[in-house]
């Protein structure tokens, strides 16, 4: 096999292409650095990347999206780029709560499902108003969440004051509403408005109050976004193009095996690309990667102390899940499927029962990507994608083995139990939703914690790392800097919380740090932007920054490309 054409020296190696690690390389390239990006994986995105299978398109990772309109956090950190990044859609139907007894449908006006719940429920309808004004005004606050992009870490001393400011004044309306998490918790929490039993039921999924709160202040302030055209991976594929339209390089199939010290200070990294070794020399490193890999596996053990390594382990992730992609022989819609996410619940079990991988009871959300964007599938058909929550050691590691080493490998009875689980799940979606749904199947592909787990790199397949929490805050799990110097973290280790506009923000912050230590003309531009003192406009024209053309071409779907082949066969 030929080896790859990669330098012997960067200024910078990005260790991940998810949005993280190319959100970082993208900045990095536009102010002139040499950026190496290099992946295990045979295409950017991380958890973003999807698959496609006999012309069908499928994400695997986005249930909606936020921060995308303008001054979000996505908008924000995109316009410094370039203006040709794929747009999300704004969605207008949002959420279906569908259990054994209720039916509810969140719009992006929200009132109406406030009027719905008011007449059903009458004599609660004052603790309703109140809901609802709360969550209103929660969704005022994350409405102001672009302007809150930068982290503590980039702050110059004479600006932390500034900083601590606005974190209090943003966090204010959140605080009388933290503690309420847990079952009782949230069943105090929901008290405070509202004490029908079946009302409390429609957030019978809810891990704590400002889950239930949260969602309906975005709906409030019309931030839940569909993915762009060609589904979630257009946003990897463009920052993939925008660091390869600057010359430099992003490698896959290639791992990162050591990162090289002098010192306590990052010099480089040593590179597997299927077989071949290469050392490559840099001033920075940046890691958007899994953080217990990174400090355990790249790292010699003294570099990190080991009280901080405890900590790590023992942080409170985000669980995994059990996905199905679904192939359709019909459209999405004519089985009954719409915009909206449905949340398939089950009455009367605990919380904890929600997220335990119970096919039969666990919560399960159906999402049709198709009915979003036709381009996913081959025309007159569809897709659906089903979610369950699930955990990497549930039903006995997923009836997994263990060979000699100790690894988990997913043999005959792995396969043969994921997809009787899917059946499962198959039966719940034709009881509540679309009752012949098995005679439209295709196929179908499954995922597990340990497919997530193999693709991504995070541990135990976590869909967004470390969750946000008291505990979380106090053994300060979430970081930048490093205990090694200039070896930087991007991605969700970086920061607690998920998602896409979480992993931007992770990859701005790390390239302003560099900023920051190396080139002050770069990183005032950027706190100019931030601080509304300059447009994104006139942020682009600076000279300091590279000129970039706005040139990407997004490649067409597998069943575009298919009803290209068809248009010309039949002229």
């Amino acid at each position: 096999m030929s080896k790859i054409d990669i330098k012997p020296y960067y200024d910078v190696v990005v260790i991940g292409a998810g949005m993280g690690g190319l959100t970082a390389a993208a900045m990095l390239s536009k102010a002139g650095y040499s950026v190496a990006v290099v992946d295990a994986a045979n295409q950017a995105g991380g958890y973003l990347a999807g698959f496609h299978r006999n012309k069908f398109r499928f994400d695997t990772a986005i249930h909606w999206l936020n921060q995308c309109n303008a001054g979000g956090i996505i908008h924000t950190v995109f316009e410094t780029i370039g203006t040709d990044y794929p747009i999300a859609i704004s969605q207008k139907r949002i959420k279906r709560f569908t259990g054994d007894q209720h039916d509810y449908l969140l719009t992006d006006n929200p009132d109406e499902l406030k009027q719905e719940l008011q007449q059903i429920f009458p004599h609660e309808k004052e603790g309703i108003e109140r809901f609802f004004k709360d969550a209103k005004q929660l969704g005022h606050q994350m409405n102001t969440w672009g302007s809150n992009v930068r982290a503590m870490e980039t702050f110059r001393f004479s600006e932390k004051p500034q900083y601590l400011f606005k974190t209090i004044r943003f966090i204010l309306p959140f605080i009388k509403h933290i503690r309420f998490t847990g079952e009782e918790g949230l069943k105090k929490g929901l008290d405070r408005y509202f004490k029908d039993e079946k009302l409390q039921s429609i957030f019978c999924t809810e891990p704590d109050l400002l889950s239930c709160l949260v969602p309906i202040g975005w709906a409030y302030y019309k931030d839940f976004q569909n993915p762009p055209k060609g589904g979630g991976q257009a946003f990897p594929e463009w920052l993939e193009h925008v660091v390869k339209s600057y010359g430099n390089d992003i490698f896959y199939h290639s791992r990162v095996t050591k990162i090289k010290l002098e010192g306590n200070t990052a010099k480089g990294v040593e590179i597997d690309c299927r077989g071949t070794k290469y050392e490559v020399a840099s001033r920075y490193v940046i890691a958007a990667c899994d953080v217990e890999t990174l400090y355990e596996k790249l790292l010699p053990p003294s570099s990190v102390p080991e009280s901080f390594k405890d900590r790590l382990r023992n942080a409170s992730l985000y669980g995994s899940s059990f996905t199905v992609s679904v192939a359709l022989d019909c459209k999405a819609e004519y089985l009954g499927f719409a915009e909206e996410a449905i949340h398939l619940t089950k009455q009367n079990i605990s919380r904890k029962e929600q997220t335990a991988a119970n096919p039969e009871t666990t919560e399960l959300i159906i999402l049709a990507p198709s009915y979003r964007d036709a381009t996913m599938a081959p025309a007159s058909q569809g897709t659906i994608t089903l979610f369950m929550p699930a955990e990497i050691e549930q039903h006995n590691y997923w009836k997994t083995e263990r060979d000699a080493a100790g690894n988990y490998i997913r043999g005959e009875a792995y396969n043969k139990f994921k997809n009787e689980v899917a059946e499962v799940l198959f039966k719940r979606v034709e009881e509540k939703v679309a009752p012949n749904l098995r005679s439209h199947i295709l196929f179908f592909e499954v995922a597990t914690p340990f497919t997530h787990q193999r693709y991504t790199g995070n541990k135990n397949g976590t869909m967004m790392g470390a969750r946000p929490g008291k505990e979380n805050m106090q053994a300060k799990v979430a970081h930048y800097r490093t205990p090694v110097i200039n070896l930087l973290l991007s991605g969700h280790w970086a920061e607690l919380g998920g998602g896409v506009p979480i992993a931007v923000k992770s990859g701005f912050n790390a390239a302003l740090l560099i900023f920051k230590d190396e080139k002050p003309e770069v990183f005032n531009a950027y706190v100019n932007y931030i601080n509304h003192k300059i447009t994104a406009t006139e942020f682009r024209a600076l000279p300091i920054f590279k000129p970039y053309n706005n040139d990407w071409q997004q490649k067409l779907t597998p069943a575009e490309l298919l009803a290209i082949r068809r248009s010309d066969t039949t002229l």
